[in-house]
C-alpha cells in the first residue's frame, strides 16, 4: 500500500493507537501520522501509509479547529485531563469576550502548556509535571489565522470557538490564555479539529470502518492528490537516470518537485540552478 489516510480520531483514542490499529489490520509497519491529537481531542488525524510515510514534511501543516471553551476555572492540563486549580465567579460577557480576542489573532508569542510533549532538555514537558519539577518553558511563535465566536452561553459561561492556526498552535493554551485575559480563568471542554493541510474532516474515515485491509486499501488518497507543488513528467531517458539515482537538468524554478511519469509519483526533487537532485525515489 503507498497513500494517505484521513482517519477521523475518535475522543479517548491516542494518534499511536490509530497507528496500532492500522498495522494490526493491514500488517504493514511503515505507518505515520502527521500532527498529533491529544486522547482528549477528537478529528482530522493525516495517516501515510508505506513509503508515503516519507512524505509526511511535504504535507501543509495549518490546522483549523473547533474548540468549546469553559469559563471560571483552569486546570493543570488546560483542558478537562486536569485538576482543577484556580477559580473564579465572575460571569465574562460576549462583548468582553469579543474584545479579549483580538489579543490572540496574527502572530502571536504562545506559551505551551507544562503537560505537552515538547522537550526541553532532553525531556518531554508533561515528564517535568508528572515529577512536580519546575522547568523554563520559553514562549513560541505561532499564527492565528482566523479566530472567532461560533457560540457564546453566557449563563454556561461556555464559549465555542473556531480557530484556524498554524502548525505548533495549542489550542489549550489559547482557552487557558482566554480565561486570565477576561479575570475568569479557562479550560478546554471539547476540541475538533476540522482540517489538516488538505485533509477535511467531511471527507474524513472513522477508525472503526477502517476494520479490514481491503477497507483500507479503499480510502487510500494517492500522494499526488494532496501535494501542493509542481509536477515534472519524466521522460524514458530521465526515468532510468533517476533510477539509479542521479540527478537530470529541468528548466523550472528553484524548489520542491514531484518528478511522475504515466500518472504515477516517482520521487521528490530539489531544483538547484537548473538540475533536480533527488530527495525520495519510489521505484
Amino acid at each position: 500500500m503507498f497513500g494517505f489516510l484521513n482517519v477521523y480520531k475518535p475522543k479517548g483514542k491516542t494518534s499511536h493507537d490509530v497507528i496500532a490499529v492500522l498495522r494490526r489490520v493491514t500488517k504493514i509497519k511503515q505507518i505515520g501520522h502527521t500532527g498529533t491529537l491529544d486522547p482528549f481531542a477528537e478529528g482530522v488525524l493525516p495517516i501515510c501509509i508505506g513509503k508515503a510515510a516519507r512524505l509526511i514534511e511535504y504535507l501543509d501543516d495549518d490546522k483549523a479547529y473547533a474548540g468549546t471553551v469553559q469559563l471560571g476555572n483552569s486546570t493543570t492540563t488546560y483542558d478537562t485531563e486536569g485538576e482543577a486549580v484556580n477559580f473564579s465567579d465572575k460571569k465574562a460577557t460576549l462583548s468582553e469576550t469579543e474584545s479579549a480576542l483580538d489579543m490572540f489573532r496574527g502572530e502571536i508569542e504562545q506559551l505551551p502548556p507544562i503537560y505537552s510533549a515538547i522537550k526541553v532538555n532532553g525531556k518531554k514537558l508533561y515528564e517535568y509535571a508528572r515529577k512536580g519539577e519546575s522547568v523554563e518553558i520559553k514562549p513560541r511563535k505561532v499564527c492565528i489565522n482566523e479566530l472567532k465566536i461560533l457560540g457564546f452561553d453566557e449563563e454556561k459561561q461556555q464559549v465555542e470557538l473556531f480557530i484556524s492556526c498554524s502548525k505548533g498552535t495549542y489550542i489549550r493554551s489559547i482557552a487557558n490564555d482566554l480565561g486570565e485575559k477576561l479575570g475568569t480563568y479557562g479550560h478546554l471542554i471539547k476540541l475538533i479539529r476540522l482540517k489538516a493541510g488538505k485533509f477535511r474532516v467531511e471527507n474524513s474515515v472513522k477508525l472503526e470502518e477502517l476494520n479490514s485491509a481491503e477497507k483500507v486499501s479503499e480510502n487510500l488518497i494517492y500522494p499526488l492528490e494532496y501535494l501542493d507543488y509542481p509536477q515534472y513528467e519524466l521522460n524514458s531517458d530521465e526515468y532510468e537516470k533517476i533510477s539509479h539515482g542521479n540527478s537530470i537538468p529541468i528548466s523550472k524554478n528553484n524548489g520542491i518537485i514531484l518528478l511522475t511519469q504515466n500518472g504515477e509519483l516517482i520521487a521528490v526533487a530539489d531544483i538547484l540552478n537548473g538540475i533536480a537532485k533527488c530527495k525520495k525515489v519510489f521505484i
